[in-house]
């Protein structure tokens, strides 16, 4: 045990004071600009996570697909406009 006189903490006090400091930080949340958010804050039913998952999968659908045409374009078009639009030859 440790000398009451030594500035020296023990580990139990240590981690008893990083307890209190992460409880002081939820009790602000409670009180800050999002404790409203957090109260109305509810799980989803399963239509509304269904709707959800869809909206989403069609995003990452055409986000892909926008890709993929760039990635097309890329590679069939830009070639030959360096080639044969300003008479670039290969190395």
């Amino acid at each position: 045990m440790p000398d009451e006189s030594t500035n020296e903490k023990s580990f139990e006090q240590r981690v008893q004071d990083r307890q209190d400091w992460i409880e002081s930080q939820f009790r602000r949340i409670t009180r800050g600009s999002w404790a409203r958010i957090i109260r109305m804050a509810k799980k989803p039913t399963k239509q509304e996570f269904r709707q959800t998952a869809i909206i989403c999968g069609i995003g990452l659908f055409v986000l892909g697909a926008i890709g993929f045409a760039i990635l097309v374009l890329m590679d069939n078009f830009l070639p030959w406009i360096i080639h044969d639009v300003f008479d670039i030859a290969n190395p």
